[in-house]
């Protein structure tokens, strides 16, 4: 049976966050990042409720004469903030462990579903091996994103990802107009240094998210086992291993993680970008409301 945290409850008690901008991006948007100019095209994407402060203008009168309540039309010419998620789909991510699959997804669905509810655009970017697929393109407005979803939830981990050739080879990120999103576990070496230096040079703002299970956090393994590298093709691959288990063993497995963390969390505050480690034991919206919040990135 597929894992999935995606429902109407979770996304209602994603509501009451917004996404928060860098004070020299947020410059280049009004309201809920919108500018306050308007193209020539008027070509209408959805309705979001009315807030204090909002041109009273944009009102559509029919539908409040049907609900009671003030709703504004929003239109693609208005620039908006574009919100770009790239999730890792290599193995490791969710071959194994499908619930880290389905995790890792929910954080992604959360994080999207935030930018459309505040206006702005969001687009899914999968990484693939040292490509990059854009399946749904870039989506404005309610009705798009959970079209998206529905199909965002199938998405199959397998084989490996090049998330720098990936990300620096394969779009143009867009300069200075918005937030962009890494969600993987990094166990790939150091090639994720050069796709934040990418993102940085076109001033994008830049969150990583690494997703692990409890048993990547502290595994509890004993004894003798096989270890087989989920993203390995080959059953004799040089990678996959017999080994004894032992504690001090576990104890330098802790301490490389530490420091993998460290090392990604440092290299983030060296660029002006954050990083935050979750674990899948820990309910997706407890992240939101709390690493995030704690980052700035939520408000």
């Amino acid at each position: 049976m597929a894992v999935s945290y995606l429902n109407d409850a979770f996304f209602s008690r994603l509501e009451t966050l917004a996404l928060n901008l860098r004070p020299d991006l947020s410059g280049f948007f009004g309201g809920k990042h919108l500018v306050r100019t308007y193209g020539q095209t008027v070509e209408f994407a959805d309705y979001r409720e009315y807030m204090l402060g909002d041109d009273i203008r944009r009102i559509d009168w029919n539908l409040y004469s049907r609900f009671e309540k003030y709703f504004l039309k929003l239109f693609t010419d208005e620039r908006q903030m574009h919100t770009q998620i790239f999730l890792d789909c290599s193995a490791s991510m969710g071959k194994i462990n499908p619930e880290k699959g389905a995790y890792a997804i929910a954080v992604a669905a959360a994080l999207g579903f935030l930018s459309v509810h505040n206006m702005d655009k969001v687009s899914f970017k999968m990484i693939k091996e040292d490509k990059l697929e854009n399946p749904f393109g870039t989506i404005v407005g309610k009705q798009s994103f959970f079209r998206a979803i529905s199909a965002l939830e199938q998405t199959a981990f397998v084989d490996g990802a090049d998330i720098s050739a990936a990300i620096s080879g394969g779009i143009d990120a867009g300069t200075k107009d918005g937030l962009s999103v890494i969600i993987s576990d990094f166990f790939n070496d150091n090639d994720w240094k050069k796709a934040i230096d990418y993102l940085c040079y076109k001033q994008r703002q830049v969150l990583l998210i690494q997703v692990l299970t409890p048993d990547e956090v502290e595994p509890v393994y004993d004894g003798r086992v096989n270890l087989i590298d989920s993203e390995s093709a080959d059953m004799l691959d040089e990678r996959n291993m017999k080994i004894r288990i032992t504690r001090s063993m576990q104890l330098a497995y802790a301490d490389a993680l530490k420091d993998m963390q460290a090392e990604i969390k440092s290299y983030c505050n060296s660029r002006g970008a954050d990083f935050i480690s979750v674990c899948t034991d820990r309910p997706v919206e407890k992240v939101l409301f709390g690493e995030l919040l704690k980052t700035g990135i939520m408000a």
